[in-house]
């Protein structure tokens, strides 16, 4: 068998499309996007809260099939800068598709990072890059046995969510997120004005009004 490595099809979304989720938290996409997005909480940040680069940019996907990574080879030139490659492993907790060889050239190609639904290695290298966030289900030292199966820029599903190439992924402390082109473009202006509402409840706690007359019957 070989690689499959497809073209990207659908609507991307723009550059300014993308830029204007920036500064949106993941608790805030998850919130708005309820019915699609949120990846398993079980695939986590390698780092503790607080120190976790934060993870954004446009999906390339990778679907492997452990102990074989070719998808994951064959990915690393088609990302480029800005990309996040989300690795398809089926949860496979006993080979690590990823580690600091691999991580770190994904990193020089100006890469965001990458989420792993299966095991990562070398991860004290991987959490230390300050501008490269990675996310994984497991932790493994052994190493994959071959590279010659998988598919790039195909569907797959990453933590129970289906994840396309060209989705807007968002990670943070809380978690990762998966948005759809059209997703994203329906939802920003709610999600701005979620943003704009959290402040102003700020304002109101910190005025001295009470946490009853900040959020009336509603809850944050």
């Amino acid at each position: 068998m070989t690689v499959l490595v497809h073209p990207v099809s659908g609507s991307m979304l723009a550059a300014e499309e993308i830029e204007a989720w920036r500064m949106i938290p993941v608790a805030v996409a998850v919130d708005l996007t309820r019915d699609i997005g949120q990846i398993d909480p079980a695939i986590r940040p390698l780092n503790p809260p607080g120190r976790q680069p934060r993870l954004f940019g446009r999906a390339v996907t990778a679907r492997c099939e452990p102990p074989d990574f070719g998808a994951v080879v064959h990915a690393l030139d088609v990302a480029g800068p800005g990309d996040v490659l989300m690795i398809s492993a089926a949860g496979n907790a006993d080979f690590a598709m990823i580690g600091e060889v691999l991580g770190g050239y994904l990193r020089r190609r100006g890469c965001a990072g990458l989420v792993c639904d299966g095991a990562v290695r070398d991860v004290g290298t991987l959490a230390g890059w300050p501008n490269f966030s990675v996310y994984a289900r497991s932790i493994t030292p052994r190493g994959p046995e071959s590279a010659e199966r998988g598919a790039v820029n195909a569907p797959v599903v990453i933590g129970g969510q289906p994840v396309s190439a060209g989705d807007l992924v968002i990670g943070d402390d809380d978690g990762v997120v998966a948005l759809p082109p059209e997703a994203a473009r329906s939802r920003i202006g709610a999600a701005q004005g979620r943003l704009a509402l959290e402040a102003e409840w700020q304002q109101s706690l910190a005025s001295g009004r009470t946490a009853a007359e900040t959020f009336g019957s509603g809850t944050a």
